[in-house]
């Protein structure tokens, strides 16, 4: 008896659709891309940090801003091209851990002696507080809640993903029709051209055919007609 059930393929734990983290993945490195061009770009908008000089490079803003920036928007990437869970969840590692640097890293700056991000430029309250939440505090509260929501979302291993996993294993499964086999005097041999034939199956003829492929017996009335033909009559010349 043939075994038709069909075996996941190796590493089908690790696998998952692309989709799965598409979203976040694309939304995370949009979020990184402002995060590490917002110190350069902000000036040109009045919108920015000290020193108010459109794309000026200070060891603050390297630390601080374009480092976070740029793992968020790897972190992103892995999640949006990769099919494999872990390189995925890498990847919302990453966002995770540049988010919460956006928020902790302008209070560890000076104790690590990485250099100062600025004061905000703004003339009103509003502004400033508008300032600090665009280019950290919010920024990285947002950056770690979509991280944390991918590493969720990857870590489940629903039905889909299942389905999908064991997609390529199905379709190799199909078998091709077994060759016919005709049995003759001389042993089994395959009949090329032929459908496929159950094991158990027979052939049996019906109807006149059947009756004329059986031997006929012979009566002992037979014995004295003439070689057993009915009918048949001696002629005497």
């Amino acid at each position: 008896m043939t075994d038709t059930r069909v075996r996941p393929p190796r590493g089908g734990r690790m696998r998952m659709p692309r989709s799965r983290g598409a979203t976040s993945g694309f939304l995370l490195i949009l979020l990184g891309a402002w995060g590490a061009l917002a110190p350069f770009i902000g000036p040109q908008l009045n919108f920015a940090f000290s020193p108010d000089q459109a794309w000026a490079w200070t060891t603050g803003r390297g630390w601080l801003e374009v480092l976070p920036g740029v793992v968020t928007a790897l972190g992103g990437l892995l999640l949006l091209k990769s099919r494999n869970r872990a390189t995925a969840m890498l990847g919302g590692w990453l966002a995770v851990a540049a988010g919460a640097w956006f928020i902790v890293g302008r209070a560890l700056a000076g104790p690590l002696g990485l250099g100062d991000a600025g004061v905000p430029v703004a003339a009103t309250e509003a502004k400033r507080v508008a300032l600090e939440l665009t280019y950290f505090y919010g920024l990285g509260a947002l950056i770690v809640f979509l991280g944390a929501a991918a590493l969720g979302r990857i870590s489940v291993r629903s039905v889909r993903d299942v389905e999908w996993a064991e997609r390529p294993a199905t379709a190799a499964a199909v078998a091709e029709p077994a060759p016919a086999i005709a049995h003759t005097d001389t042993g089994a041999q395959p009949v090329s051209g032929a459908q496929p034939v159950m094991a158990d199956q027979r052939t049996e003829l019906i109807g006149p055919t059947a009756t004329a492929a059986q031997p006929r017996r012979r009566s002992w009335r037979d014995m004295f007609r003439g070689g057993g033909q009915r009918g048949h009559r001696l002629v005497h010349r």
